[in-house]
């Protein structure tokens, strides 16, 4: 028996070491961790369980059947963050350059299975090459096994990706069909090809940093949830988001001891709508000023700036949250925010995390590179993401509600559940100064007219009471007490049920 367990720890001690003590000397000097010193950081220590940490490739071509290690370039397992039970894969890039092959994505492939199966969910740690060019079609048959099982949890369990180094081809996209992706920053790239390629092909110079890096793809391309300076600080993020979240579509979300009492009042508040209505102000203050302990995770921080999205919470129970920000073109609905603010609505729908949203929006940006951008396409996308939402929904106007973006902006007619204004919110077609424009277009040579015209559709259209009159809004609150009626809101939903008509699936304008 003796000689039994020495050979299972000698096993053991070589699959630990992934592609040797020089290979993980390399990732280190390179500010990188191993795959499994990520999954160390990352999980509550001591609760990691790995599977097929023996498993090998079983490739002959190109002299593979030479070159094999335990773990075929990536580990899995599952365990614990903060005592809640999550999947886990993590790239090893000592081990082949973590490249994919048919048994590498078979181990996969077992973890998302369980994963669905046992409603957990499962994050990925990618750091690896692509697809293992010596196994040709099996390599690209384990990517799509790995797809067709990230669209058939997409909704059901939580799916994070976090690109730890660089990451080409079909390593892209599995974390791009996943709810949410965060990067390291100067260490993990994301591309469908390197710049090599784009070189050969389009003759293109380009390096890894400026074709795929983090501050591209969080500030241009949106393919990046956030990006943060290294391994530790990324991991410690994800087990901060993994709190916020439920473990699957069918249960609630984590509630979490709380100190802060609902019923906080906020002087503070009553001041930070400025009396000039074109003057900006931070949303953020009023966010971190009504949630439990100012505690506010941002989704897509860097990227279309005048919407904010994020997680927070009320009472103590996860709350997703959306809101303009006039900091950043007044707030003003474009196509970039439209997509950005849709996609998070939907995935606070899909696990049952109601919705608070709070509105400063002036409309729908004008402009030929917005219409043909596709702006009424990318601006239905967030109407249709309101209007689908069957979760308990709040909305707060905080000042500026004109046009159609007043609609899209969790109205009553999208069925809001809850609709507030403060006393300072102006609620219309549009400005004062446009409509005047319009509807009195023959007195423009009379400033004195224009004036009282102004004056007059000031006093009848922009305040919120003409909402309140028709039902609208449910009612004008004081803003020092937007934290109270917020969380009596939430509570009063808390068994809300609505369902949709059944369909198949909806045709959401992609």
């Amino acid at each position: 028996m003796k000689s039994v367990i020495a050979e299972l720890e000698r096993r053991r001690e070589k699959a630990r070491m992934g592609g040797g003590q020089e290979r993980m000397a390399a990732q280190h000097a390179r500010g990188k961790l191993t795959a499994r010193e990520r999954i160390e950081c990352f999980l509550d220590e001591g609760s990691f369980e790995e599977f097929d940490m023996y498993v090998q490739h079983t490739c002959t071509d190109f002299g593979m059947e030479k070159v094999k290690m335990p773990g075929d370039g990536v580990v899995t397992g599952w365990g614990t963050v903060n005592g809640r039970i999550v999947y886990i894969f993590a790239k090893d890039f000592t081990v082949l350059g973590g490249s994919l092959s048919k048994t590498h994505a078979q181990k996969i492939t077992k973890i998302q299975d369980m994963a669905l199966k046992s409603r957990a969910p499962i994050i990925g740690l990618f750091d690896a090459g692509g697809a293992r060019i010596q196994e040709g079609v099996d390599a690209l048959g384990g990517y799509g096994e790995v797809f067709q099982r990230n669209v058939m949890a997409s909704g059901v369990i939580p799916q994070i990706s976090l690109i730890m180094g660089p990451c080409a081809g079909g390593d892209v996209y599995s974390p791009a069909m996943t709810d949410f992706i965060f990067m390291v920053r100067d260490r993990s790239y994301m591309f469908v090809t390197g710049p090599e390629v784009v070189k050969t092909v389009t003759n293109e110079e380009v390096t890894s940093e400026q074709l795929g890096g983090a501050s591209v793809h969080t500030t241009k391309s949106s393919i990046a949830d956030g990006a943060y300076d290294d391994d530790i600080e990324a991991l410690a993020q994800m087990r901060r988001l993994i709190d916020f979240l439920p473990a699957n579509n069918l249960s609630e979300s984590p509630v979490l001891d709380h100190y802060d009492p609902w019923d906080r009042e906020d002087h503070s508040l009553e001041t930070l709508v400025p009396n000039n209505p074109n003057k900006p102000y931070d949303m953020k203050e009023l966010i971190l000023k009504v949630v439990d302990e100012g505690d506010f995770f941002e989704i897509q921080e860097a990227f279309a700036r005048n919407i904010i999205t994020g997680f927070a919470r009320m009472e103590g129970r996860t709350i997703g949250i959306v809101a303009n920000q006039p900091m950043v073109l007044a707030g003003v609905l474009d196509s970039d925010c439209s997509r950005k603010a849709a996609r998070f609505v939907r995935f606070c729908d899909a696990f049952d995390i109601p919705v608070v949203t709070l509105v400063d929006v002036p409309g729908f940006l004008p402009g030929t590179d917005q219409e043909y951008g596709g702006l009424i396409k990318h601006g239905a996308k967030l109407l249709f993401a309101y209007a689908e939402a069957t979760v308990p929904k709040v909305t707060v106007i905080t000042r500026k509600a004109y046009g159609g973006a007043y609609d899209v902006m969790g109205s009553k007619h999208l069925r809001g559940d809850v609709n507030y204004a403060w006393p300072s919110a102006q609620i219309a077609v549009m400005g004062a100064k446009g409509a005047v424009e319009i509807i009195f277009r023959k007195d423009l040579d009379d400033p004195e007219k224009i004036a009282q015209h102004t004056k007059d559709y000031e006093d009848r259209f922009l305040s919120p009471f003409v909402a309140a009159e028709r039902g609208f809004i449910d009612e004008v609150i004081m803003p020092h007490r937007t934290r109270l009626r917020i969380a009596r809101a939430l509570r009063m939903l808390r068994n809300k049920r609505l369902e949709n008509p059944w369909k198949k699936h909806d045709n959401i304008p992609l």
